[in-house]
């Protein structure tokens, strides 16, 4: 018996009434009822949340900005959800009612703007009042848990907006202040520009005043050192004033006799010089006398010196010490050369005489001008009595005057030295000005350049570039989303998850009514392997047949337009392949029994297939589950072929479901080697389901 005998023999079964024709047509439609009518009635929700009633609540009175701009931040959300109809917005008076109808299911849920939702929105503009602004939402997860989770997106999305709107307002005004202050900084600048040159000016100042007062302070103290030499001169003149006072008055009684006095003088002297002239004339007389008589000693003398001389000479010639030359040459040198008179002394008696009348004749001569000198002095005695007078009294005012010059400068000196003290401080006070000006001066220039410098570092942007950086400030990250393979809708999302699902289910199904191996093909000498692929051959055919038509209804009747349709076809037939091979074999092998286990696979793929989240969400067992089970792999590979994503994972997965196939092939092969001997339980097995 041959394969296809065996399968053609179970299909005429199935098919030879109307009832099991109608039964084979209606398993067919399994998949179609569960898949196809499924993603019909999940194909677009989000573009029917328009029906969906949602209390809107405005209370929002509105604010003023610090630039005087009104903000009517509630109506503009209002008016934007409104005019969006994602959702069938109806306006409510209050919070209260609003809650209510959710409560009761009126609304789905309420959205609630409150009264200060735009003061709070401007609040930014003031440090010490800034407050969030507040969307309040009431949701009943009685009404629907899923819609809670849209109302979230809902909400995100206003939220982003006015933050948006709001924070691109808020940072344009924030750059606007930048300009100001950029601005000020510059006036700035230019007034500490301005105050550097005050300052150098001051430092300069600062300098000569120092110079004046070092000055100052020096003259002062030599005023000081002069006073206190005027004050010691005074009183050294007061001092004196008072002895020459004295002196004089002492001198004026000393001249009183002067005049007598000076006549005798001159009397006196007169008669000395007559005296002195005779004498004179005597003594000259005298002195004629004894130079004769020196004359006439002093040749008898040399006569007699001569012959000594002569008689010496010839002794010692005579004795052999001289010669006679030499001899006559010391007579011949005395000769030349006579001594002296001894008995003349140095000048001789005459030349004294003749010397002492020289003198006394002056002694005359001065004599005589004495005499006439005392009479001059007799003469002006009178007038000198009286300058000494007056000198006398101009000493007594001088002396007084004196005295009080130095008891005037003891003060001028206490001064002096008040005005040294005073120059010592002003000169120290010039010297710390002198500093701090110069600090001033270097303060004031780096205050200036820095003030430069930041002003140059503050944002000074244009009304262009502070339009592009608000926007940037008030949204700063974009999301560019780069899609590799997109759903085109909610449907197209979940389609590959409930298609492979309807497969499982639509040959699950069709075990219900169809043997896995007949009676008669095990009662055949056939070889197992031959009766076990005879027996899953129709399973295969109707699933094909229910892949085929649903995929077909997908396709065109609710538009799903996959990338890959003939490829997804062909993933679609294998899936059906693997399913029919895997439950067929389950069910061949274990019996009534099996069909739970295919229950239980079910159940298993259905929470680690990875359709609706990812399958890493799930706990971890259910990762073992996903990579031994099949379903996981078609939805992968269905994802691919359905949104135009990489392809590499096909050729993969089909041959993998080729091994599923294999292993339920096996499954079934072992269930034929096993039936064919019979046993009670095969005539009445414990359990028939």
């Amino acid at each position: 018996m041959t394969v296809l005998r065996l399968a053609r023999s179970e299909l005429k079964r199935m098919t030879g009434g109307l009832l099991p024709k109608l039964t084979i047509l209606a398993l067919t439609m399994v998949p179609l009822l569960y898949g196809a009518v499924y993603l019909y009635a999940n194909w677009d929700p989000y573009g029917n949340l328009n029906q969906i009633d949602a209390a809107l609540v405005v209370e929002d009175t509105g604010a003023t900005s610090a630039d005087g701009t009104r903000l009517e931040a509630g109506r503009k959300v209002a008016e934007s959800l409104t005019d969006g109809h994602v959702f069938n917005w109806q306006t409510v008076s209050g919070p209260e009612e609003a809650d209510q109808g959710v409560s009761t299911g009126k609304y789905a849920f309420a959205l609630k703007i409150p009264r200060d939702f735009s003061a709070n929105l401007v609040s930014p503009g003031s440090f010490d009042a800034a407050n969030q602004a507040m969307l309040n939402v009431t949701t009943n997860d009685a009404n629907n848990y899923l819609l809670s989770t849209i109302v979230d997106k809902l909400t995100t999305a206003v939220h982003t907006t006015v933050a948006t709107e709001v924070g691109e307002e808020t940072a344009n005004q924030l750059l606007t202040g930048f300009g100001t202050i950029h601005s000020q900084m510059l006036k700035a600048s230019d007034g500490a520009g301005q105050l550097a040159d005050g300052a150098a000016g001051l430092h300069d100042g600062a300098v000569s005043l120092h110079q004046g007062t070092g000055d100052l302070r020096t003259g002062t103290a030599e005023l000081q050192a002069g006073q206190l030499k005027l004050r010691d001169g005074a009183n050294s003149l007061s001092t004196g004033a008072a002895q020459l006072s004295g002196g004089l008055s002492q001198l004026k009684d000393k001249t009183a006799t002067l005049p007598a006095d000076s006549r005798a003088l001159a009397d006196g002297a007169a008669q000395v010089a007559a005296g002195n002239a005779a004498l004179g004339t005597r003594v000259q007389g005298l002195a004629g006398q004894l130079a004769a008589s020196e004359q006439a000693a002093a040749q008898a003398t040399a006569e007699a010196q001569r012959s000594r001389v002569a008689a010496s000479n010839s002794r010692l010639v005579a004795a052999g010490v001289l010669t006679p030359a030499q001899a006559e040459t010391i007579l011949a040198d005395f000769d030349a050369h006579p001594a002296p008179p001894a008995s003349a002394g140095p000048a001789g008696p005459a030349a004294t005489l003749t010397a002492a009348a020289a003198q006394i004749q002056r002694l005359a001569d001065g004599s005589a001008a004495v005499s006439a000198g005392a009479e001059k002095l007799a003469a002006a005695t009178p007038a000198l009595g009286g300058a000494i007078t007056q000198a006398s009294t101009g000493a007594d005012q001088l002396a007084g005057g004196a005295a009080t010059l130095a008891a005037g400068q003891q003060g001028a000196l206490d001064g002096a030295a008040k005005l040294a003290e005073g120059a010592e401080k002003l000169d120290d006070g010039a010297a710390k000005l002198e500093s701090g000006a110069a600090t001033a001066s270097d303060g004031a220039g780096t205050l200036a350049a820095e003030l430069a410098g930041g002003a140059g570092q503050v944002p000074h942007p244009n009304d262009t570039q502070k339009d592009s950086l608000a926007k940037v400030m008030a949204d700063p990250v974009a999301v560019s989303n780069v899609s590799q393979a997109k759903a085109g809708s909610y449907g197209a999302g979940l389609a590959p998850f409930f298609l492979t699902l309807a497969l499982w289910i639509g040959v699950f199904m069709l075990i219900q009514a169809m043997r896995p191996v007949t009676q008669r093909a095990l009662a055949s000498n056939a070889a197992a392997w031959k009766i076990a692929v005879g027996g899953w051959l129709p399973f295969l055919a109707v699933s094909a047949v229910q892949a085929s038509l649903l995929t077909l209804v997908v396709d065109v009747g609710l538009g799903l337009s996959p990338a890959h349709p003939w490829l997804m076809w062909f993933l679609m037939l294998a899936a059906a392949m693997a399913f029919s091979a895997i439950i067929q074999g389950v069910v061949a092998l274990l019996g009534s029994p099996g069909k739970l286990v295919v229950l239980i696979l079910l159940v298993l793929q259905l929470v680690s297939s990875g359709g609706t989240f990812p399958w890493q969400t799930t706990p971890q067992p259910l990762h073992v589950v996903h990579q031994l089970l099949p379903m996981g792999y078609v939805v992968n590979g269905m994802r691919h072929l359905i949104y135009g994503a990489d392809l590499a994972v096909v050729l993969p997965t089909m041959l993998g479901l080729l091994g599923y196939t294999l292993l339920g092939t096996a499954l079934s092969t072992l269930a034929v080697r096993k039936h064919k001997y019979w046993t009670l339980k095969t005539l009445k097995p414990e359990i028939t389901v």
